[in-house]
This record gives structure tokens, C-alpha cells and sequence, in this order.
């Protein structure tokens, strides 16, 4: 018996989990919604005599139907009997909590059986979006409207935040939408009326849930404007200039200076094959002190031409990292590219570095592959003669510099590549040398760099007398925790330009641990030691301290958590001083409205600096608002910074407000509070209003004017004669044989139009008008015909089924009434249209063209119950014509053919002996 019973045990053991025995024991599981599928019993008979049961099922829910409700089992004795019940689960049931009850009456006894089963229901999310209607082009200053359509596929009510950089039409950026629900979504966008010339507008529509907001669907459309008001400038080349003229104020030390600057900047190419690339700038004396948020005077040239590139004025000159890394300053430059080899020289006349007066360079570049080259370069440098007070080497040029160079760069294969250099340096009877290496790894589970430094005492380089190392490196262990350390000594001799003040020096360690907890979740844990030493006279801070750091950044919603601790022991070298050091950061972050908003605040007590313990408390803040495209502002704020960030300038507070006026035209007003590169506690005001003027400048001529003219033909309207169209902002009318004629035309994308005041009501073009035409020809026609419109009414008939056949049939009881719809729609190739109808409902297309026509419709998520026989037609449409079309949709009844058999599962039961 028990072998013959494996079989079906095995068959229904996925019913079994549902199974429930005689002493009420309940049993849960999950089903899906919209599917049909059977639970199962298991039903035993202790008794020594036969037992027939009538059976009967209910269920909790009048969306979940028994397709079988009453039937019977017989169950020998000492046997059990497993009794399936096939279920129907509607597609709209609701997630939560259900059960079922088997309730049974043994004929004979009359006694009573009573089965419960419970179970879940599956959440089901599934949203549709998509693009329903939107024109294919609009005239610049008219409003672009687009339809989309949303519907709730799921089985649970969605609460949804809508997005999008248009204007929503009912302006309601919340919506809840119920299982089944659908909705029409209408965003908004006018066009400038401006445009110079034509263009496509972007226009989106992105939905999520309230809980699940990474979970965004966008659907998009895409829209020509047609400008009315080309510019001349179709005609021509041109080449993009910007002018500007700014009024700067600036309280410096207590001290008031104010003045104008003026710039004039351009870039581009001055032919329309862009061969030959211009650029450049003349920017005017700076009428206040110099500092990081006003520009320095800057005038410079940028021609380059095929593989020739010529530059003249002020720049950054650079010839390698060892020898000249980067010197700011007036002179020339030349550069021409060869197949695999280039050459090029410059000269150099720095502006804000006082020790060097003047630099030459030849340098040459030999390309071995894609990704590998060899650079050769000489660099010569004449010193100044005069006492220099601000330097941040020890070491001072004396004599004319000669510097050779050899720089490399090979990839060896697609994980590693090495970067190298090795110079060569003479400054009178003084010789020494220069070398660096660096390499780059990037691997699966591994990648990071290091490089490697090394300068003698009488290098006349960029870097004097240093020896640094720089790296760091990652190492994945899984796929959410990684290993990282990094190590950092800065340069101590070194030829900066005295513009800027220097960054402290660093040498710093930090090895730690990351953990990816969640998708939008990470927690850093990491130890290391850090030394700062001011380079100015007298120190502010020289310190050095080993520390303990946890880092946690988290989103929640549209919030950007970032909470920071860091816990140290620090040697003060100043006081002599040793203490420990606390700081707590958190910084807040989130975008609404398409502004950002960023909150910062740190605490800490720290043994870093001239009083022990000390107690510092920053705090900050920050706005991003794209009001428009037109209007954008921010403003910052935060009280103060620590010393270390003295030697740069700082903000203290900021507002900045730029504004389109109208086309080409800006304003932009700014106004900060700051401590300048230096200070620690004066602070200075800087106020600028910026007025800049935005100009295309034709440098050739690429068109001469053209022509568009044509007929319309009659066909069988009342008149073809006094017709007005539109092209662009030109106007034209038919004579009495219906020709028209625009002369004098800038080539470009037009918009052509038929004013329809000046037609028959019904009258209707034989092509697509309003039409976008290229007019690029001298001449260019385009002849088209008046007819008569047509038009497609309808109705959505609902038919029930009676058709009676020998099966279970299911009926919901007490079931919701929702408006169930379709999507119709009609095309002719050259257009198309769609609307939502509802079932029971008429429905129209009015002012169509005459000619064939299809019509499809689609489900748009119709319940499964009901049927449409038919769901694509074709015709012909006469002038004139109506057009009748009644859509069918059937209710169908549910038909599941279902024979069921009792599956005995029996036992043999071994008595033991006493």
C-alpha cells in the first residue's frame, strides 16, 4: 500500500502544502492573482467503516471562486483522502489575508466535517506608461500638448508621484490610481516665440510609487518646433562670440575699490567645414584685488587648422611634470601633429612666479600604439636677478637652466600601464637629476596606483630636493565589501607660482574597510595616521595623528544621509601638547521642485591647534534652484573653516542670481562674504553685476535666398480662390486657380499652413498641413488638393455569452464595477490617432482624410474575461462619407473542463507488541 501511494504523494506534493488535517491545523502559502489553480485537502477516516461525504466550498472573498463547489468523497476506513478544490483568482483580488472552508456531511451519520485553509495573496505591482498622443511639430510661441497614458495593472491601489521638467495639465504631481484604473496624463510646454532656428523639444513624463521610488518608468516624445522668425544667419556661417562688461566692488582690509571689466571671448570655426578653429579672449584688468571668485587680466589667441596649432598670449605652459608642471605666464606656442609623431616649442614669460623671467621649450612626441608614447623635450629657463620673498623651495636659481627630458607612457596589456620620467639637470656648475614612475592597475577584484618621486637638492625643476610617494588601492572581496588604503606625502620643495598660497603639508595613511549594506547603503570603517605642517611663517598648526574613522552615507527617499566620526590621538609639535581629538559630521542632501537643498554640520574638541581641547562647531548650507530655463539662483552660507584651509580663499556667503533678459542677453548679480588666502578671522565683501551679450558673427556665406510656390487643386470643394497660408511669419493667398508664391526666402525648415477661416468648414487638405518643408532649392515646389472630410463613429457593444455547455461556470458575486476600455486607433499611414474608450460608450474620429484607413484596437489590459472577436478592420473612406463601426466585445463565462478522481493515500499500520 505505502509503495502503491508514493506515486501520488510525489504527483501532489506542491497541493499537499496546502493540506490541512482533521485537527484544525492551518497551513499558509501565497497564490498569484489572475490565475487558476487548486488547493488540496487531506481528509482522513479513523473509523473501521466506510464514510461518504458531501462536500461544500466557500471561500472568504467573492474574487476568489471555487470553480467546483459541491461535490462528494468516499474515504475507506483507516485511510485518508486527498479532496482538490480548482480555485478562480481574479486578476483585481486584492493582496492580504484569505481562506478557504470545506464544509462536509457524512450521509449516513450526518455527522459534521469542517476544513479551513488560509493563505496570501501576492502583492502584484505592474504599472503601464506610455506615450498615447503628440504632434509631430509645432510653430515656435505655441504651446506643445502630449497624452500619455497610465494604467494600473496591478492589484493594489498605487500611490503615485509624478515628474516631469514640463507642466502637468491638472498641475497635481500626486495621483493614487486603483487595480484597473487607468488615466489620461496631459503635460504642457510652450515654445519660445523667439527661436532663430528650428528644433527638437524633449518631452517626458516619469512615474513612481511613494514606496518604491526607484522603481521609475519614463515615456517620452519627441517634437519639431518650426521657427517663425529665422535668422539671417541661415544664410551665413557664423561664429559665436561673447561679450560682457561687469562692475566689481570689493572691500579689501577695510578698504573700498570698484570698477569696470570688460571681456570679449569667441569660439568656434570661421568656415562651415570647420577647418580652421578659432579661439579667443580679451579680458580687461581686474579693478580689485585679485582672488579666487574675481578673473585676472588674460589675453590670448587659439588658431589650429588640420594637424597645426598655434597659440599666443596668456596660458598655463607645461613641458613635463618633473621640469614644468604647470607655469602661468605670456608667450607663444606651436605644435604639429604627424601621423605617429609630433613636434612642438614654446616660450614663456611667467606672470606670477618672480624667479623665473623667461622659459623655452622644444618637445617631441613619437606614438608607438594606440595607447603608448614617448615623449622627448628641453627646457631652458633664465632666471630674474631680484631678491624674491615668497617661495616655497629652498632652493633658488642662480644661472640659465638647462633641463632635458624623457617621458614614457606603455600600456602593457589591458590591465596595467606604467607612466614614467627621467631629467636630466644643468644651472651653472650645479648638476643633478629627476626621476618619476608611476604605475596603474585595474582588475576584477583589484585596481590602484602608486607613484614614486625622487628630485636632488640642486634640481632646477618644478620640484627641488623631494622624495614623495603617492598610492592607493581596492580590493573586492565580495561583492559588497571592499578593502581600500591609501597612502599621501606631499612635495616640500617646490616651484608654485605665488598667486596662490600653498596647501599644508600631508603625509597621511588610511587603510579600512567598505560594506555596501544596501543597493543605496554603504559603512566605512578605517584607521590610519595623518601629519599637517603649515608652510607659512609664523605656523598656525603642526600636528600629527592617529584616528579612528566611521562613515555611514545612506539614501532615504529623496534624502542623501552622509553622518561621519572620527575618533584620534594627537601630538601637537607647536605646544608640545599630546590630547585626543573628536569630530562628528553630518551632512544632509535632497532635490524637490528642481532645487537642491545641502545642510552641513560638524562639532569637534580637538588637541590640533593653540589652545588644548579646543572646540570648534562649522555649520553650513546650500540652495540650487533651476527656477526656469531662463532664471536660476543659489546661495551659500557657512560660518567658518578650519585653519587648515587658510591658505585658500574661502566663502563665507554667497548669493548668486543669473537671468535671461531675452535671447542673447544675460544678467548675472553675485555678492560674497569671504576671508581671503591667508585670514583667519577679517573678513572682506566682493559685489559683482555682469551684463553679457551673446553674438553669432558671420564670417561666410553658405546660401542665397529661394522661393516655394504651388497650386492647390479642387476636388469638389466650394473654392480653391483667396486661400491664405502661412510660412513661418510670411504670409501669402491663392488666386483663382489656387496658385500661391513665397519669394525671398532664408533656406532652412519652414512650417507651411492653411489659415482654415479662409476654407470650407469641412474642407480638408489631400496631404499632411501643417507640413514641415526644407527649402534648400532655389525653387522648391509643393502642389496639394481640397477635399471633403470624413469621419468614423461608433459604439463599444458589450455582449453577453449565453452559451450553456456541461462545465463549471464562474460567476463573481457582488463583483466591483469598474470601466473596463480599449484603445482604438486609426491610421493611414501618413497619420495616426488614438483614444480610450470604454466599454458600453460611443466613440469618434472626425475630420479624416478620405482614402483607406485602418483601424486597430488593443486590450490595454481588458480582463481576460472578455473577448473581441474582431480587432482590426479596413476601409475606404469616401469624401463626405460616415462611417459606421460598432466594436463587439464579449463577456465570456469562464469554462474550466475538470474531472476529478479521489486519490487514496493509505497506510499499513504496525501494532506493537507488548
Amino acid at each position: 500500500m505505502i509503495r502503491s501511494s508514493i506515486p501520488y504523494i510525489i504527483m501532489f506534493l506542491p497541493m499537499l502544502v496546502f493540506s490541512q488535517k482533521k485537527d484544525f491545523a492551518v497551513s499558509k502559502d501565497s497564490l498569484q492573482p489572475g490565475t487558476t489553480t487548486s488547493v488540496s485537502f487531506v481528509l482522513e477516516n479513523r473509523s473501521s467503516v466506510d464514510q461518504v461525504y458531501d462536500i461544500n466550498v466557500e471561500t472568504s472573498d467573492s474574487f476568489i471562486v471555487p470553480i467546483l463547489k459541491k461535490g462528494e468523497v468516499k474515504i475507506s476506513p483507516n485511510e485518508k483522502s486527498v479532496y482538490i478544490v480548482p480555485l478562480k483568482i481574479a486578476s483585481e483580488t486584492p493582496k492580504g489575508k484569505y481562506f478557504i472552508t470545506l464544509n462536509g456531511t457524512e450521509r449516513n451519520t450526518q455527522e459534521k466535517l469542517t476544513e479551513n485553509l488560509h493563505f496570501f495573496i501576492f502583492p502584484n505591482r505592474k504599472l503601464e506608461l506610455s506615450t498615447l498622443n503628440f504632434p509631430e511639430f509645432v510653430k515656435a510661441g505655441e504651446k506643445i500638448e502630449v497624452n500619455f497614458l497610465l494604467k494600473n495593472n496591478g492589484n493594489s491601489t498605487e500611490n503615485l508621484i509624478l515628474e516631469s521638467k514640463s507642466t502637468i495639465a491638472d498641475r497635481n504631481s500626486f495621483l493614487s490610481l486603483s487595480p484597473g484604473e487607468s488615466k489620461i496624463i496631459t503635460i504642457t510646454k510652450t515654445t519660445d516665440p523667439q527661436l532663430a532656428e528650428n528644433e527638437y523639444q524633449n518631452l517626458s513624463l516619469s512615474v513612481h510609487s511613494s514606496d518604491h521610488p526607484k522603481e521609475k518608468q519614463t515615456a517620452y516624445a519627441a517634437v519639431k518646433i518650426i521657427s517663425l522668425k529665422p535668422a539671417e544667419g541661415n544664410r551665413f556661417h557664423r561664429f559665436p562670440v561673447t561679450t560682457s562688461v561687469a562692475w566689481i566692488g570689493m572691500r579689501n582690509r577695510g578698504e573700498y575699490n570698484s570698477g569696470f571689466q570688460g571681456e570679449i571671448y569667441g569660439k568656434g570655426s570661421l568656415d562651415k567645414d570647420n577647418k580652421n578653429i578659432v579661439e579667443f579672449r580679451a579680458l580687461t584688468k581686474n579693478p580689485i584685488e585679485f582672488n579666487s571668485f574675481t578673473q585676472y587680466e588674460e589675453y590670448f589667441f587659439n588658431y589650429k587648422r588640420d594637424n597645426i596649432s598655434v597659440h599666443v598670449g596668456d596660458k598655463n605652459y607645461s613641458s613635463s611634470f618633473l621640469t614644468e608642471y604647470a607655469r602661468y605666464g605670456r608667450g607663444a606656442e606651436i605644435k604639429i601633429d604627424f601621423k605617429n609623431i609630433s613636434i612642438g616649442s614654446f616660450y614663456n614669460h611667467p606672470r606670477f612666479f618672480r624667479e623665473i623671467k623667461d622659459e623655452y621649450s622644444i618637445y617631441s612626441k613619437f606614438k608607438i600604439s594606440k595607447e603608448s608614447e614617448i615623449n622627448v623635450g628641453y627646457l631652458y629657463k633664465i632666471p630674474r636677478k631680484e631678491n624674491i620673498s615668497l617661495k616655497f623651495s629652498n632652493y633658488k636659481l642662480t644661472a640659465n637652466a638647462h633641463l632635458p627630458y624623457l617621458t614614457g607612457k606603455f600600456r602593457l596589456n589591458k590591465n596595467l600601464e606604467i607612466l614614467g620620467e627621467v631629467t636630466y639637470s644643468k644651472e651653472g656648475k650645479n648638476e643633478d637629476a629627476g626621476f618619476m614612475m608611476q604605475t596603474v592597475a585595474n582588475f576584477r577584484k583589484f585596481s590602484g596606483n602608486i607613484m614614486y618621486m625622487k628630485t636632488g637638492p640642486k634640481f632646477a625643476g618644478y620640484f627641488n630636493n623631494t622624495s614623495t610617494i603617492n598610492g592607493n588601492i581596492q580590493y573586492k572581496i565580495l561583492k559588497n565589501i571592499n578593502l581600500t588604503a591609501s597612502f599621501i606625502q606631499d612635495a616640500k620643495n617646490f616651484r608654485r607660482d605665488t598667486l596662490f598660497l600653498a596647501a599644508p603639508y600631508r603625509k597621511f595613511l588610511q587603510y579600512g574597510i567598505q560594506y555596501k549594506y544596501l543597493k543605496n547603503g554603504s559603512l566605512m570603517l578605517s584607521n590610519g595616521f595623518q601629519h599637517y605642517q603649515d608652510r607659512l611663517m609664523p605656523k598656525e598648526f603642526d600636528y600629527k595623528e592617529k584616528f579612528l574613522r566611521i562613515s555611514l552615507d545612506q539614501q532615504i527617499g529623496i534624502f542623501q544621509f552622509n553622518i561621519e566620526g572620527q575618533f584620534g590621538k594627537t601630538n601637537n609639535y607647536l605646544t608640545g601638547y599630546s590630547g585626543n581629538s573628536r569630530f562628528y559630521t553630518a551632512n544632509i542632501g535632497f532635490e524637490k521642485y528642481k532645487t537642491s537643498f545641502n545642510i552641513y554640520g560638524s562639532y569637534a574638541e580637538t588637541a590640533r591647534y593653540q589652545l588644548q581641547n579646543q572646540k570648534q562647531f562649522y555649520y553650513g548650507a546650500r540652495i540650487l534652484s533651476g527656477v526656469s530655463e531662463r532664471t536660476s539662483f543659489s546661495i551659500f552660507y557657512q560660518n567658518n573653516y578650519i585653519p587648515e584651509d587658510y591658505y585658500t580663499d574661502r566663502n563665507l556667503f554667497e548669493i548668486l542670481f543669473h537671468q535671461r533678459i531675452f535671447p542673447g542677453h544675460d544678467l548675472d548679480v553675485s555678492g560674497r562674504y569671504t576671508l581671503q588666502r591667508g585670514e583667519l578671522g577679517n573678513k572682506d565683501f566682493v559685489f559683482s553685476l555682469r551684463y553679457t551679450l551673446h553674438m553669432n558673427i558671420p564670417t561666410q556665406k553658405t546660401a542665397e535666398y529661394v522661393s516655394l510656390w504651388g497650386t492647390i487643386d479642387n476636388l469638389g470643394v466650394e473654392k480653391v480662390e483667396g486661400i491664405k497660408l502661412m510660412l513661418g511669419n510670411r504670409l501669402s493667398a491663392t488666386d483663382k486657380h489656387g496658385n500661391f508664391l513665397f519669394k525671398n526666402i532664408i533656406p532652412g525648415n519652414y512650417m507651411l499652413e492653411i489659415d482654415r477661416s479662409t476654407t470650407g468648414i469641412n474642407d480638408i487638405p489631400t496631404k499632411n498641413i501643417p507640413v514641415s518643408l526644407n527649402l534648400i532649392n532655389k525653387e522648391n515646389i509643393f502642389n496639394f488638393a481640397l477635399t471633403s472630410a470624413s469621419r468614423i463613429e461608433g459604439k463599444i457593444q458589450l455582449i453577453h455569452s449565453d452559451e450553456q455547455k456541461k462545465f463549471a461556470h464562474l460567476t463573481f458575486k457582488n463583483e466591483k464595477k469598474q470601466k473596463e476600455n480599449i484603445i482604438i486607433e486609426i491610421s493611414n499611414g501618413d497619420q495616426t490617432f488614438r483614444k480610450m474608450a470604454f466599454l458600453e460608450e460611443n466613440f469618434d474620429f472626425t475630420y479624416l482624410r478620405p482614402g483607406e484607413w485602418q483601424l486597430k484596437i488593443f486590450r490595454n489590459g481588458l480582463n481576460k474575461k472578455y473577448k473581441i472577436p474582431i480587432n482590426q478592420y479596413k476601409f475606404l473612406l469616401q469624401p463626405s462619407e460616415t462611417k459606421i463601426i460598432d466594436i463587439k466585445v464579449i463577456r465570456q463565462k469562464a469554462e474550466v473542463k475538470y474531472q476529478q478522481e479521489v486519490i487514496k493515500v493509505s497506510y499499513n499500520e504496525i501494532q506493537k507488541r507488548k
